[in-house]
Formats: C-alpha cells, structure tokens, sequence
C-alpha cells in the first residue's frame, strides 16, 4: 500500500516539454506530480531554441502574418503524406494556436514571439518564407531565483562551461517560466533523480508508475492519468542498434533518454511505429571529440570518402541529416563521416562550429578535429580522399562563384539557405548567431571559391536531436494498443510518442511544437474537455 502522500490525480513523467503539460493540469486544480530521471528539469527542451511551429496562432497574427491553419493543413498533408496520421495533425493544429492563448494568460510566459524561419519544404503547396514557428521571450536569471539552478544547463554550458550570463533564451527560457507557472499553480510537485521502472497497472488501466528515486524502489498513485513526456532513446545503444544504424554516442539528446518510458509502454500492451526513425542532423566533431548540432553550412563544401560532394550543405538539417544516413546504407560510398573542406578566407570569415564557444583554431588542429594543409592535395590525403577527385570537385564548386548558381545542388536558391547568406550559426536565435561579412564579388556569399590556402578540413557525422519513433498514440495522446484501442489511463508526447509529422520534419519547432501540443490534448482528455476549451491558467 503507499500513503496518501504518493498519490495524485496526474503524474508526468519527465520534465521537459511535458513540463508545459504539467503546468496546464495543475492549473486546472489536478494535484500534479512531475517525476524527473536526473537532478534537473529541461530534458533535451533546455538544449533547443525552443522554437514551436504554431500555425495561426497569437504570435503570427501580431507579427501581421496572414497565417491561415488551413494553408498549414495543406503543407502538412503533402509533406507527410500519411493518411494514417491525418487525425493527429488535424489535433496539432487545433491544439498549437490554443495551447498559446491559455499560456499567455499566465504571467510567467508572457508573450510569445514569432521569428522568421521558412518552413522546411519551401516548393511543397502551402508553405510560407516567414514560417510559423514562435518562441518564448528570453527570460532574466535572476527572476527565478533558486529555482532557476533546477533547469537543465545548456549544451554549450555542460560541454564547454559556456556562460549564458544574466539572461538565457530559447529553450531555458522556456523551461524557467513553466517551472515557475507549474509550482505556483499550489497543484505542482516535483520530484527530481526519479527514475521509471515500470506502469502499475489494475483492471486494465494505468494506475501509476513504480520508480526508483534517490537509489529507493516507489511507487505513486495517479488517479486520474499518467503521461509519458520522457523523450526518445537516443542514448540507448541496445534500442538503437536493434532498430536503426546508429548507436546514439553522437547524439544531441539529453544523456538520461534512454527509453525507459518507451519500454514501460510496451511492457503494458502498447503497440510503437517509426523506431527506426530520429530527428537527424549533421554533427561538426569539436576538439572534445563528439558533434554538435550544426544547422548551416556559409562556406566550403562537404565531400565523402570518394572526395565528392553529395548535398546541398545549406539544406534543412534533418534533410541533410537524413541524406547522410542513406546514402551510406545505400550507395556503397562512405558517408559516416563525410569531411567540410574550406580555406583560410572561409576560416578568417566566419570561424568554425558554435559562434558563442567556439574554442580557439589551435584547440581544433591539436585535437585532430580540424586537418590542415598546404595543398588539396596534401588535404586529401590526411583526409584519405582521392585527389584526383577533390580536386575536381573543388573546381567544379569554384566555377559556379561568379555567377551564383549552384548547378548541382542549387545551394542558396530556397529561402532556407537565403537566411545563411546574411548570419552565421542558429538563424533563430540572435544569441547563438553573429552577421556574416560578406566577401566583395560574389552574388551568392554561400558559392564563395575554395581557393585561398591553407585548407582546412573538418569532420560532420550524423547526429540527433532525439529519435522521433515511440509509442503509438490518438487525437487526445492516448496511447493505443496494436488493435488500436486506447490503454486507460495512459498518456505519451513529446519523443516518447511516435511523431505526428511521420518521416519528415515540417519546420522548425515541430518536436517540441508537438510535445507541448500532444501535452495539452492529453490533459484536456484527462479533464473531459477538447481543444476548443478556454479553460485554464491564472494570470497572477
């Protein structure tokens, strides 16, 4: 038996964009608890920009953008291209532009903001240049007080001691104001360095979860729901070797996601989809020896083991990512790594990997990170590429700098790419970016000649941002058995579910868009209500 004390209406399992659902169930007076593996919340939320991709909601409209969920439905039918996923992105959309009205009732969210990020299939019917994506306000430390030591650290911060300074942003931000909004509701309890061991289950519902916390075996009552929001298994390598090619040790995902809530599932009956599956993006090796997420490509190109280029560098990075992974399971050419080659003018221009802590030149070169030579010649073999074949790709990239075009792959023509043109690093994000000097005469500043010695070579692998396959859900984040009945009780989002958006990532914000989304109609289940409710939080 557990004492009155380990029982709640909802439990949530994990802390990151299940944090938001949280905040959205205790608002409503649901006496709720968030049980969190690792001794901060954020999960892989606190490493993002935060971007949400919220068609026609508050923020879009403000900024004077005729954003139409219509058009929206339209772009996601034909990039997905899934009728068995209809009904859940029908929910997407109603829930997004909803679930942003409710939060900026609460003080502690404010306003959200739109910036300017084109959708990711630019030619497909219904896509806009501007995006749909929103993001949190940046949010001051010192706000927060002793609570702001619970969020997660960013990634720059736990690998490189970056200091955020005063003010952080994207996700961090994010996570710092639903932490806030979540325990001041009187109805939100937090439970850190908790981890899922299994579902409870009685009658056929799920009634609760049993955990280790603290190194002791507990279990806690949810009376009303659980709700798995405690990401993918990216950083399982037995999940991740039983079902894709990678093994998750160049993963961008939060270290604690390994499944333990996508095993849990299938434990009770739960049926999956899209295992093999992953948010992926191109990883630039840093002198630690391990990638980081790198959105876009200024300068140089990318070849593989046959010293040729493969990709439009600049692409949408889980496009990109993608086209790494496949064309190294399908073509007999090494892709795993690939190699970015550039000169000293790309070097002296823009620098190499995460403008706000980057390390020094010197760092990269001594680590081996970085290849340096004399001669392509001579990079070529330290990158053990043929020359030969370098070398003609190398002229062959050349020849398109005076008039712009990219005859091969078109880099710099779709309004993705156009935004490299002007910045380097997240396009998003004015704190994780700084603006591209131009070089004088060249009409496209991403065709830029390889042609100023020393060369240089780095090296890109296939990363992630956390694996998109996961249990399988409904409209209202109940998770489904294999005959497509709900499992009572049970709730999943964020990477823990099977993504709404299938194989393809619509634009930028739609993992996390889609745990806060799947979050909030998971709730709304749970209370009897649907998307089309106003019911919720204070504006105290």
């Amino acid at each position: 038996m557990t004492s009155n004390e380990d029982t709640y209406d909802v439990i949530v399992v994990g802390s990151g964009g299940g944090l938001v659902g949280a905040y959205v169930a205790a608002s409503r007076g649901l006496r709720t608890l968030v049980v969190e593996k690792t001794g901060a919340v954020g999960g892989t939320v606190a490493y993002s920009g935060a971007g949400l991709w919220f068609p026609g909601s508050a923020p879009l409209r403000r900024a004077g953008l005729d954003d139409d969920v219509e058009r929206a439905r339209t772009y996601l039918r034909d990039v997905v291209a899934d009728e068995g996923r209809e009904r859940l992105q029908d929910a997407y959309l109603r829930a997004g532009a909803q679930l942003i009205d409710e939060l900026e009732q609460n003080a502690w969210f404010q306003s959200f903001v739109h910036a300017p990020v084109p959708d990711y299939f630019s030619s497909r019917p219904g896509a806009t240049p501007t995006g749909r994506t929103v993001f949190p306000p940046p949010l001051e430390v010192s706000a927060l007080g002793e609570r702001f030591d619970l969020v997660r650290r960013s990634l720059p911060a736990e690998r490189w001691g970056f200091d955020e300074g005063p003010v952080v942003s994207g996700g961090r931000a994010l996570i710092g104001r639903a932490l806030a909004a979540f325990l001041e509701t009187g109805n939100g309890m937090l439970r850190l360095n908790t981890a899922l061991e299994g579902l409870v289950v009685e009658d056929g519902r799920v009634v609760g979860v049993d955990v280790v916390s603290d190194g002791e075996p507990v279990r806690l009552r949810a009376e009303r729901g659980v709700l798995l929001a405690a990401g993918g298994f990216e950083r399982d390598r037995e999940l991740r070797e039983e079902h894709q090619q990678l093994t998750g040790e160049w993963s961008n995902g939060a270290p604690a996601n390994t499944g333990d809530a996508l095993r849990a599932g299938i434990a009770v009956g739960a049926d999956t989809d899209l295992l093999d599956e992953a948010w992926f993006v191109p990883g630039l090796v840093r002198p630690d020896g391990l990638p980081v997420f790198h959105s876009g490509t200024r300068g140089g190109i990318w070849v593989n083991g046959e010293g040729e280029r493969f990709v439009n560098e600049t692409a949408p990075y889980d496009q990109v990512g993608h086209e790494i992974v496949r064309r190294h399971a399908s073509t007999g050419v090494r892709h795993i790594p690939c190699h970015w080659v550039f000169d000293q003018r790309q070097l002296d221009r823009d620098g190499i990997g995460f403008p706000p802590a980057e390390p020094p030149v010197e760092e990269w070169l001594a680590s081996g990170a970085l290849k340096k030579a004399d001669t392509l010649e001579e990079l070529a073999r330290l990158i053990d590429v043929p020359f030969e074949a370098l070398d003609r790709t190398v002229k062959e990239f050349n020849g398109y700098a005076p008039t712009g075009v990219d005859e091969r792959f078109h880099r710099g023509e779709k309004p993705w790419d156009q935004m490299f043109q002007h910045i380097v690093g997240f396009p998003a994000d004015p704190r994780q970016n700084f603006p591209g000097e131009p070089v004088a005469g060249f009409p496209n500043q991403l065709l830029v000649p390889i042609d100023t010695p020393p060369y240089y070579a780095a090296t890109i692998v296939p990363s992630d941002i956390g694996t998109k396959g996961g249990l399988r859900i409904d409209e209202h984040a109940r998770v489904l058995r294999p005959d497509g009945r709900p499992i009572a009780g049970l709730y999943a989002t964020g990477n823990t579910a099977a993504a709404m958006s299938g194989r393809v990532y619509p634009g930028a914000g739609t993992p996390i868009g889609s745990s806060l989304a799947f979050g909030y109609l998971a709730v709304l289940d749970i209370v009897g209500g649907s998307a089309e409710d106003t019911a919720g939080g204070s504006t105290d």
